[in-house]
Order: structure tokens, then C-alpha cells, then sequence
């Protein structure tokens, strides 16, 4: 029962009915045995603002930031982590005594996900559909295992490059990436290099098609992986089921992350078994 002690945490995006991030984190809670709850609120371009201020507001331990306001939050919260000023998003902000700190924990929670695949990206290509928040989660977490070559195909290049500058500040391991468009999804050349294909676009949440994306021409262990999640296979993944390549979606990168939000929330070690028994329940792979 929710009372007057109760803290709060939430996860603030539109849309956000899919997520299940309050399950996760409300599981967590009742695995600890802790008087705190996570909710989540629809929270329009127009009111981020003012939601993010009403976090100190009303004392919340504080909010996950999802679609589409991530990149805009680090313009909102009084100090960034290294990673979010990286990235040029945020997806968590923490109170911190009254102080809104940004910080990422995608391209961890990503980079955590892939290595409990088993995935080697030592030197080899892969392709980010995108350029937003997610997509440069997605890109770090690759270049830091090791993968010699990222490839951000996107609709605009304006974003794609802004993206690619951001990447070149990250010093820690030789790497290049290359920036193309979304017709060369369907260039036997550019797919046939890949080790892994990650879409880290809305499509299939907000939509029930992918671009035209030529799968025949991908290698056979070639891995495609989308951050979105849904009970059934995202339009993205479903031809490369079909065509019997290695898929997952971003169940297991919303786990990861999600842990680490709780940490930074709560300043406690996360129960992360609570938290996946509730996710794959919910995701019907209990």
C-alpha cells in the first residue's frame, strides 16, 4: 500500500503504456521489502520540463527518460555523468538531495546483454539503424567490444554526423565509423560485411513496418538485435527469424539498464532475478 512514506520513481516518455520498466522496478521493491514505488507517466515534448522540476518537487528518488526526450534531458538536470555528456542523452536523472544529476545507462546495459550472448565484435562491422540517443548507446557499447568498424545509417545525415563527432571524443580503442543512408539497406555490399545489424529506431514500436533492409545478403551468423521489445518478434526481426538468423530484442538490454537504474536510484545492490521473473512474465517467456 502506497502511504505518505512512500518514494517514488518513475519513467517519463510518450509513448510509454508499453513500458515495462514499473513492473521491473516494482518487483524489485517487493523483492526488498522496501516502501518505494515506480510509476509512469505520458509526459509530452511540452511538459518535460516541468516534469523533470517537479522531481526535487516532490522528492522523487528519481525518473528513467525514454522516447523521445532523451538527448533533451541533458539540457535539464544540473550535472552530467562522463557517459550522458557523451552521448548527448540521458536516460536516467537521479535527486540527488535536491540536485538533478543525468546520467546513461544504455550502452552499459546494451554492452552487458551482448556479452551474455556470447557475441565477438573484435574487429569486424556493424550496422546501427539510427542516430538518436539509443543509436549512440548502442554504438559506444559496440565500439567498446571491440568492433573495428560502426556503420550509422540514418534518414538525415545532418543527425548521423553530429552523432559520429560525438563518437570521435571516445579515444579508448582505434575504431572508424562510416555514415550512410537508409536506401543502402538494400546494398548487398554494405550488409554483407555485418557481424550484427541493431536497430535503435522506434520502428516497430510506433509502427508495423522496417525499411526495406536486404536480409538474404547478411552472413548466416549474423546477429540482429533490436532495442525495441514486444511479446512477439518487432517487424525488424521477423525476416531475419525467417530466415533463420541469431535475433533478440531490447528485453535484455531494458534488464540491464534497468539495474543499474535502480543502484543509481536507490543506492542499493538491484535484485536483478526479481527483475527478470517479472520482465520474461510479463513477455510471456517465463
Amino acid at each position: 500500500m502506497l502511504g505518505a512514506a512512500t518514494r517514488l520513481s518513475a519513467i517519463f516518455g510518450d509513448p510509454v503504456e508499453h513500458s515495462l520498466s514499473p513492473l521491473m522496478h516494482n518487483a524489485a521493491y517487493a523483492a526488498l521489502g522496501l516502501d518505494r514505488a515506480y510509476a509512469a507517466f505520458r509526459v509530452s515534448a511540452r511538459s518535460l520540463g516541468a516534469a523533470i522540476r517537479a522531481i526535487t518537487a516532490l522528492e522523487m528518488l528519481g525518473v528513467n527518460v525514454t522516447v523521445p526526450h532523451k538527448e533533451r534531458a541533458v539540457r535539464l538536470v544540473a550535472r552530467l555523468s562522463a557517459e550522458a555528456r557523451l552521448l548527448g542523452a540521458a536516460n536516467c536523472v537521479v535527486n540527488r538531495a535536491g540536485v538533478l544529476y543525468g546520467d546513461n545507462t544504455d550502452a552499459r546495459g546494451l554492452e552487458a546483454d551482448l556479452r551474455s550472448q556470447g557475441l565477438d565484435l573484435a574487429g569486424k562491422t556493424v550496422i546501427v539503424v539510427g542516430a538518436g540517443g539509443g543509436a549512440a548507446a548502442a554504438a559506444l557499447a559496440c565500439l567498446r567490444m571491440g568492433a573495428g568498424r560502426v556503420a550509422i545509417v540514418n534518414r538525415t545525415s545532418r543527425r548521423a554526423l553530429r552523432l559520429k563527432r560525438r563518437l570521435a571524443r571516445w579515444k579508448a580503442a582505434p575504431h572508424s565509423i562510416t555514415l550512410h543512408s537508409l536506401p543502402e539497406l538494400v546494398e548487398p555490399d554494405l550488409i554483407a560485411e555485418a557481424a550484427a545489424v541493431i536497430n535503435a529506431t522506434p520502428m516497430g514500436l510506433v509502427s508495423d513496418k522496417f525499411v526495406p533492409l536486404v536480409y538474404e545478403a547478411t552472413a548466416k551468423d549474423c546477429v540482429f538485435y533490436d532495442l525495441v521489445y514486444q511479446r512477439a518478434p518487432t517487424p525488424f526481426l521477423q525476416p531475419a527469424l525467417e530466415l533463420g538468423r541469431p535475433v533478440a530484442d531490447g528485453a535484455g538490454m531494458l534488464l540491464q539498464q534497468g539495474a543499474l537504474a535502480f543502484e543509481l536510484f536507490n543506492e542499493i545492490a538491484a535484485p536483478v532475478e526479481a527483475m527478470q521473473e517479472a520482465l520474461y512474465r510479463a513477455l510471456g517467456r517465463a
